[in-house]
């Protein structure tokens, strides 16, 4: 009998252990039943990961014709990882949300948890260059990370060496933005100055994963993924929406360009000192919160890429189209989304895509 009664009473411990497992696990850690998800879905991969910002970016996709969802989702540290199919490619879409670090974050997590061969992230963006307009849908070749800043203190200028700089943390060799020439109705005096001084654009420290561990390296201009830049060239054919409904339209017909550069930055760029000083110093056309971070973190994991991003306002202002992202942006997120469609199709229909 008393035997009998300390097995029931092991079995009941092996019992109640295994359900504080499964209901309870370490902050930061993965439950046993989504990791058994995750085992699930990889049996089908590998696929190729959508990194969506924002739910009015997403939706679309959501409800386009060519994409198909297995109603089959997976929630991880507050992401939700839908999968589904476009044009029978096994695709994983998720939200990243607003700004560099929830990118960031999100695109560690796709590219850790699921079998992912290449990574299109999508979405609206300002606009920096001013010979495009609101709906064009923009493919720059390189993308920067524009707000890692090494502020240079009151009075030291462009041949004085910045903290830490010889230890190979910082660098002059990007270049800076002297708040002094932006200052209204004195920069025609040759003694104007400014307390904010100089700021100094700085490179990224990447850890490649086939790298030796902490041994850092530098990047300031990310580049996409050649395959897929040289497939989106394709897209510039493509018919765009010119019209948000029967009375608002665009002066300019959107169409597909392959530009040379975006940036990325925590920072809402409605300024157009700012704007143009970042077209006239880095040649670049889209401005966002976000695109950046899935660069780093595609080129730190060896994982092909591209980011598509449609104008969605003149960062800034403009003349005719002057901030108008609340009138476009629906239009902007359409367009992009066909894009990101018509790319996968072509993608599919590549001939060295499978051997990439």
């Amino acid at each position: 009998m008393a035997a009998a009664m300390k097995v029931i009473c092991m079995m009941f411990l092996v019992a109640l252990i295994t359900l504080i497992f499964h209901t309870h696990h370490a902050h930061g850690a993965i439950s046993a039943d989504t990791q058994k998800l995750i085992d699930e879905a990889n049996m089908n991969g590998p696929y190729l990961g959508l990194l969506i910002p924002n739910l009015f970016e997403m939706n679309p996709l959501l409800q386009h014709p060519n994409y198909t969802s297995t109603n089959f989702t997976i929630d991880i540290a507050g992401r939700r990882f839908r999968f589904g199919k476009i044009v029978e490619k096994n695709v994983i879409l998720v939200m990243t949300g607003l700004s560099m670090i929830n990118a960031g974050i999100t695109s560690q997590l796709l590219l850790t948890l699921f079998k992912i061969e290449g990574v299109v992230h999508y979405g609206i963006a300002g606009n920096a260059n001013p010979s495009l307009h609101i709906g064009f849908v923009t493919i720059p070749q390189y993308w920067s990370h524009s707000a890692l800043w090494s502020w240079q203190r009151y009075g030291y200028g462009p041949s004085d060496e910045l903290p830490l700089e010889t230890n190979g943390d910082y660098t002059r060799t990007i270049g800076y933005i002297k708040f002094a020439d932006y200052a209204e109705n004195v920069t025609a005096c040759n003694s104007h100055d400014n307390l904010l001084n100089n700021v100094w654009f700085q490179p990224e420290e990447v850890f490649p994963v086939d790298g030796t561990p902490e041994q850092r390296q530098h990047s300031f201009w990310i580049p996409v993924d050649p395959l897929y830049f040289n497939i989106s060239k394709s897209l510039e054919d493509m018919e765009l929406e010119n019209c948000v409904n029967a009375t608002t339209c665009l002066d300019e017909t959107p169409r597909v360009v392959q530009v040379h550069g975006g940036t990325s930055a925590g920072i809402y760029v409605d300024n157009a000192a700012y704007r143009s000083f970042i077209y006239n110093k880095f040649n670049v056309s889209p401005v966002d919160m976000e695109s950046a971070a899935v660069a780093l973190i595609c080129m730190q994991q060896r994982v092909p890429f591209i980011i598509i991003r449609a104008l969605s306002d003149l960062a800034g202002g403009g003349s005719a189209e002057s901030n108008e992202i609340d009138t476009f942006i629906s239009l902007a997120s359409n367009n992009s989304v066909n894009v990101v469609v018509e790319f996968i199709k072509r993608l599919v229909a590549a001939p060295l895509a499978s051997d990439h």
